[in-house]
């Protein structure tokens, strides 16, 4: 039986484990079984770049937490070293990091992972690491906006720079004549 200390430590990490769960967006388990020093360096590196938080969890304490949040769903698969990446602002940046790195090494194996509250299966994470980041959607919904009012600017423009035209060929006409 475990120390009333240590019991209470376990209680605080679960509470933490909760807290966030239910305050990020998004997040995805993994294994990293066999991964080395280097490559568990360079992927630690590549998910702080993206600003993802990425940490080893304790599989009983990870259950503990995504039960009392409604990950129910996550009970087969905390199971072996887990490791769980959060994201608090952006729901596709740790599939699409975690898969990427997964492609090119064989070693790291997506479990499972969550977003905006509901459970997603290796193939809906796989699905959503597709999708195009948050800046390239909001920079292409700017440009297909912005397309129709430059082509009505250029209409403006035409018809004054049409008007100036007219006008300087009457008052060249003008001046031609001696008027």
């Amino acid at each position: 039986m475990p120390s009333e200390k240590i019991l209470e430590q376990k209680k605080q990490q679960v509470a933490e484990l909760i807290e966030k769960l239910q305050s990020a967006v998004a997040g995805v388990l993994v294994d990293y079984r066999g991964l080395t020093v280097e490559e568990d360096t360079q992927l630690r590196r590549k998910l702080r770049e993206a600003g993802v938080e990425y940490s080893v969890v304790k599989n009983t304490l990870t259950r503990f937490a995504s039960n009392e949040v409604g990950f129910g769903e996550f009970d087969p698969i905390l199971n072996g070293p887990t490791a769980l990446a959060l994201s608090f602002d952006d729901a596709v940046t740790p599939a699409k990091v975690l898969v990427e790195f997964a492609k090119k090494n064989d070693k790291l194996e997506i479990k499972g992972g969550f977003v905006e509250g509901k459970v997603l299966s290796i193939d809906e994470i796989k699905a959503l690491a597709e999708l195009p980041s948050k800046e390239v959607l909001v920079a292409k919904l700017l440009g297909s906006m912005s397309s129709p009012l430059q082509g009505f600017v250029n209409v403006l423009n035409g018809n004054v720079s049409g008007l100036a035209r007219v006008l300087n060929a009457y008052a060249e006409k003008k001046a031609a004549a001696g008027e």
